[in-house]
C-alpha cells in the first residue's frame, strides 16, 4: 500500500506561481514514474507532466515552458513548479505514482487531489 499526499494548491492570480508537492509513503521498493494530472468538471483527467525513474520528463503541450516537474528520490516526493499561470490551468491536480514491487508487477496510486484556481 502506497499513499500519496499532495500539498501546495491554492488560489493565485494569472501570471503567478505555485509549487505543488506530493509525498509518497508506505511500502515503496521502486518508483517507475511520478506525475501530475488535472481535471475540471465535465472533462477527462489529463496529463500535466510526468517524470520517470531515469529522469525522463514529459509535459502537456499546454504547460511546456511554464511548468517544471522534478523529483526527490530520497524523499519519495514529486514537485510541480507552476509559473506564468493562466485561468485555463484552473483544475483539481492529482498526484500519480507507478510503483513496482521487488519481483512483481507495477501498481498505480493516486492522491486525493488539490485545487488550483487561477484568477484573471
Amino acid at each position: 500500500q502506497v499513499t500519496l499526499v499532495e500539498s501546495g494548491g491554492g488560489l493565485v492570480q494569472a501570471g503567478g506561481s505555485l509549487r505543488l508537492s506530493c509525498a509518497a509513503s508506505g511500502r515503496i521498493f521502486r518508483i517507475d514514474a511520478l506525475g501530475w494530472y488535472r481535471q475540471t468538471p465535465g472533462k477527462q483527467r489529463e496529463l500535466v507532466a510526468t517524470v520517470t525513474s531515469d529522469d525522463s520528463t514529459n509535459y502537456s503541450d499546454s504547460v511546456i515552458g511554464r511548468f517544471t516537474i522534478s523529483r526527490d528520490g530520497a524523499k519519495n516526493t514529486v514537485y510541480l513548479q507552476m509559473n506564468s499561470l493562466k485561468p485555463e490551468d484552473t483544475a483539481v491536480y492529482y498526484c500519480h505514482g507507478r510503483f513496482r514491487a521487488p519481483y512483481g508487477p507495477a501498481y498505480d496510486y493516486w492522491g486525493q487531489g488539490t485545487q488550483v484556481t487561477v484568477s484573471s
